[in-house]
């Protein structure tokens, strides 16, 4: 019997040692289809083409926020398109650093040149023709600048993810427990991090027993970084004041005092719904700072809205706000929510609509507030379809038990 010894290869009808030699390479067409996995993570050609309108869409509107395509009176078709199409370079080079710009116009110059070829004579008589193709050079730039802005956007993506997980850290996870109200919630940003705000925590007690709920929901003018850093404040000065023995109405004259601070002259101003609720009582005080009046709907079916309060906070420093009281029973339900949900639009530039979110909500108030509120976003889903979304959703069901 014949042993194979060492790394000597087997002899005729035997089978090599398991490991003995590599296993055999992928063949081309595994490879070129890991490859293809790999740069479309697992993409449909249409979601990538959907990804791609997408993409196209929103960074149209980005640069044609500083383009006028208004007509001139006497100007013909053509020196319009011309004048629209100058805009519209300028809006595109004008994001660019100084020397990513002269990268780029050079790289465009080498494109559109043609090749050209240099011929000259040696002193032994022999011609000598040097070729140079523009167009590859200028691809190379165009490759070089892309990598720059690759870099950036890495970066500033690693930002935004820090970012986001900061931001997810002020914002509830889960509703608390409260005697006699069921609450669900949920929010979607427009971009990376949000400018919209909701919670529920429990105020101090002033005596044992008294313990109260308060129930905020905000949307501070602006999406993205800007609005996020707003949203991070009201938080901080929300929980702060909150911890003082007051009443609403001069919380939120506090808070509304701080947020001129910050508001640059009433620019970045902060629509907020805050209310205080006694479960004991079953009260409900709240103040209406300019933001989307909340809907109470009673058991019955009737529909109450809660508008009273003043105006956005950080418009007017010495503004004065008013406070109100509702008492909710077993059986009604309060749906507080910021205009992403009701302003959501689709393909044809239709909103979504107050009366189509009321009647979602009349259709479903036999199930849980999660439930509902699930309903509600893929009802929403639905009806904006691939269209983008252009601005933070946030919204809160309570039912009262």
């Amino acid at each position: 019997m014949t042993q194979n010894i060492g790394n000597h290869p087997p002899g005729p009808g035997q089978q090599p040692p398991y490991g003995m030699y590599p296993p055999p390479k992928p063949r081309l067409s595994d490879r070129a289809n890991s490859f293809w996995l790999r740069v479309t993570e697992g993409m449909q050609l249409n979601q990538l083409w959907t990804q791609f309108r997408t993409d196209a869409k929103s960074s149209y509107r980005l640069y044609s926020k500083e383009v006028d395509s208004t007509r001139m009176a006497g100007m013909g078709p053509s020196d319009h398109f011309f004048s629209v199409a100058r805009q519209f370079f300028w809006a595109i080079i004008e994001k660019l650093t100084p020397a990513r710009r002269v990268l780029l116009l050079i790289a465009i110059a080498l494109v559109v040149l043609p090749g050209g070829e240099w011929t000259f004579h040696t002193k032994s008589e022999t011609v000598k023709v040097i070729a140079f193709d523009f167009h590859f050079y200028g691809g190379l730039l165009m490759f070089a600048l892309l990598i720059l802005e690759v870099a950036d956007r890495v970066v500033m993506k690693r930002d935004l993810q820090i970012a986001k997980e900061i931001q997810t850290w002020l914002l509830p996870a889960n509703p608390p427990k409260i005697p006699g109200l069921e609450v669900a919630f949920t929010t979607r940003p427009a971009n990376t991090v949000a400018g919209d705000y909701y919670d529920v925590f429990a105020r101090p007690q002033t005596e044992p027993g008294s313990e109260t709920f308060l129930i905020a929901i905000a949307d501070v003018a602006g999406k993205s970084i800007p609005a996020a850093m707003l949203m991070a404040t009201f938080q901080a000065s929300l929980k702060t004041l909150s911890s003082t023995h007051s009443s609403l109405t001069v919380l939120v004259s506090r808070m509304n005092r701080y947020a001129c601070g910050n508001s640059q002259n009433g620019r970045r101003f902060t629509t907020a719904f805050i209310a205080e609720y006694d479960p004991a009582s079953r009260r409900l005080t709240y103040v209406n700072a300019g933001h989307n009046d909340p809907i109470l709907r009673r058991q019955a079916g009737v529909i109450e809205r809660l508008g009273t309060g003043g105006l956005p906070l950080g418009i007017m420093e010495d503004a004065i706000y008013q406070s109100s009281e509702v008492t909710i029973q077993a059986g009604d339900w309060l749906r507080i929510f910021t205009d992403g949900v009701i302003e959501a639009e689709n393909r044809y530039r239709q909103e979504y609509s107050e009366q189509r979110f009321i009647t979602m909500l009349h259709a479903g108030v036999m199930l849980a507030p999660a439930m509902l509120l699930n309903t509600v976003m893929v009802d929403l889903d639905r009806f904006v379809g691939d269209a983008p979304q252009h601005d933070d959703i946030t919204c809160m069901l309570l039912r009262a038990t």
